[in-house]
């Protein structure tokens, strides 16, 4: 079965940082395509970050420079580093992941049907 369960959300002030971390278990692929999605209050679910099995990246433009998306040697951890954290960033954050067929490169950032798998989320509040 497969499982993703994210941690290291909170509550930050603005300018802060926080490090969000997605642990993927039963999964037998390590080069998966993956992504970090995120859901405001009253909005809907968008795309964060994304990578695809070597590594690249693509990132919103809302967050570009300021975030970042990585992952284990083994696959098995996603993470993404957030810096000079905005109010606007407060969501909750989620992480997803798909096999690494037919992964464009840099992942999928905005086709959230194609991801297979996601986990719980993990809220994240900045205040001004």
């Amino acid at each position: 079965q497969v499982q993703l369960v994210e941690s290291g959300g909170g509550s930050v002030q603005a300018g802060g940082s926080l490090r969000l971390s997605c642990g993927v278990s039963g999964f037998p692929y390590s080069r998966a395509c993956m992504g970090w999605f995120r859901q405001g209050p009253g909005k809907e679910r968008d795309g964060v970050a994304a990578l695809d099995g070597d590594g690249r990246t693509i990132y919103a433009t809302s967050v570009r420079g300021r975030f970042t998306i990585s992952k284990d040697n083994a696959g098995n951890t996603l993470y993404l580093q957030m810096n000079s954290l905005k109010p606007e960033d407060t969501a909750m954050y989620y992480c997803a992941t798909r096999p690494p067929f037919n992964c464009p490169p840099g992942g999928y950032l905005r086709s959230q049907n194609e991801y297979s798998y996601w986990g719980q989320g993990t809220q994240v509040t900045v205040s001004s």
